[in-house]
């Protein structure tokens, strides 16, 4: 099987089964929904929040055109990078037409199709957070990683792992080990395809970990880390200075690129 579809199906797996629990969880609580909207949450959203999404009480604001447009826009630009400046670039920078087309992925699934759910889900009543909330915006890491990037794995981390964890361990060191447990799940996704790099999107998570409770310390509030234009020159450097470790060049050479192959996009 090839490594690109071993993949997609780890991290599908890994969703479904994310899906179920927080469904099955809600549903303990007494979060009652009908079967239309109880398939809507398992099978057309992407989001965690089962407890919101199933709520019948909930009025979300109607999304606007300029919303609908915006995500229209990273749709269309996810679809450019991974059918176009891939192809243009496989040539002469292959790794960098893989990281092309693996940021088209990402534009089109995290910021363009989850973005366009939400927006439809909202149209007609239904409390659909969106997964993705404007990250570029953040002004400290912990805010990138608390609140903007991807929300549903925020969810999930912060009701099975944190909270259980803090009231045993304190709070630095269950946030630091829910880095750790985001490191495993993507070496399942990343490196067990990959067959290679084992460990390294654990140093990626470990790093940020570190670095979010860095930035709540003294020195770093007096440096204005967590605030601020500072706090976003911070966030961007730790965030994405050590990608290579999150997605290093083995993993695009064995998985990304023979994956654009597949689709015809190189």
């Amino acid at each position: 099987m090839p490594r690109w579809i071993v993949m997609w199906i780890t991290a599908f797996s890994l969703y479904a089964a994310c899906k179920g629990l927080t469904f099955a969880q809600a549903r303990r609580r007494g979060v009652t929904a009908s079967w239309p909207r109880a398939i809507g949450y398992l099978a057309l959203w992407p989001g965690m929040d089962a407890a919101a999404f199933l709520a019948r009480n909930e009025h979300p604001v109607v999304p606007s055109a300029t919303e609908w447009l915006s995500a229209a826009g990273r749709t269309l630009s996810g679809v450019l990078l991974f059918w176009l400046a891939a192809r243009v670039l496989s040539e002469s920078h292959p790794l960098v037409a893989g990281w092309a087309g693996m940021t088209g992925v990402i534009l089109v699934l995290h910021f363009g199709t989850f973005d366009l759910l939400s927006l439809a889900w909202r149209s007609v009543g239904v409390n659909a957070i969106p997964v993705m909330r404007h990250p570029l915006h953040s002004t400290s890491l912990g805010e990138f990683w608390g609140r903007r990037w991807n929300t549903a794995f925020h969810e999930l981390a912060n009701r099975f792992s944190f909270q259980p964890l803090r009231s045993r361990l304190g709070v630095p060191a269950a946030a630091l080990l829910v880095f750790l447990i985001s490191g495993v799940i993507h070496e399942l996704v990343i490196s067990v395809p990959a067959g290679g790099g084992y460990g390294l999107p654990t140093a990626y998570f470990a790093v940020q970990g570190l670095a979010v409770l860095g930035e709540r310390s003294a020195p770093a509030q007096a440096l204005g880390l967590a605030h601020g234009w500072r706090g976003r020159t911070f966030a961007v450097v730790v965030a994405a200075g050590p990608a290579f470790w999150l997605f290093p060049p083995l993993f695009i050479r064995r998985v990304i690129l023979p994956m654009l192959a597949s689709f015809g996009a190189i």
